[in-house]
């Protein structure tokens, strides 16, 4: 099993052609978070980073268009569609500031590896999740005390 001793220093670069979650999923431990699979998960989170982008632009955009309607009822469906979008636009800040810092992991060679105990997070959970910065079993953990203990 692999170990954040042994995790690699490669540089991610981009390759000519990026592998498929098949191809991942079938590489050993002995090649966990090599370049091609950080090659991989980069590109995976570059395009997350650049659809949260997109969807802020366009939240901003559709804000701005304000129509004036004159039946109450109407206003008010419009009111909580505005607010619902912005509950949605909050989440995704939240997620993008994870996937910046996912991606910064990358670059400094930490991704994939257990921020709690330094094991390997797994290709499954990362394809699954590519912004877990705990292994399942860590997660599990937090999770039992948050509910025995409250947040």
């Amino acid at each position: 099993m692999a170990t954040k001793s042994t995790k690699s220093t490669a540089t991610v670069s981009a390759p000519e052609a990026l592998l498929t979650e098949e191809q991942i999923l079938a590489m050993g431990e002995q090649d966990y978070m090599n370049a091609a699979q950080l090659a991989f998960f980069k590109a995976r989170l570059q395009q997350l980073e650049k659809d949260l982008l997109k969807n802020a632009d366009e939240t901003t955009e559709h804000l701005r268009e304000t129509v004036l309607v004159p039946d109450p009822a109407d206003r008010a469906t419009i009111e909580e569609e505005h607010a619902l979008e912005l509950r949605t636009r909050d989440r995704e800040r939240k997620l993008l500031k994870k996937v910046q810092q996912a991606i910064a992991s990358i670059d400094e060679g930490d991704y994939g590896w257990c921020e709690e105990t330094g094991e390997p997070i797994g290709i499954p959970r990362l394809l699954a999740r590519p912004t877990a910065t705990l292994s399942l079993e860590a997660q599990q953990r937090r999770e039992m005390k948050q509910k025995l203990y409250g947040d």
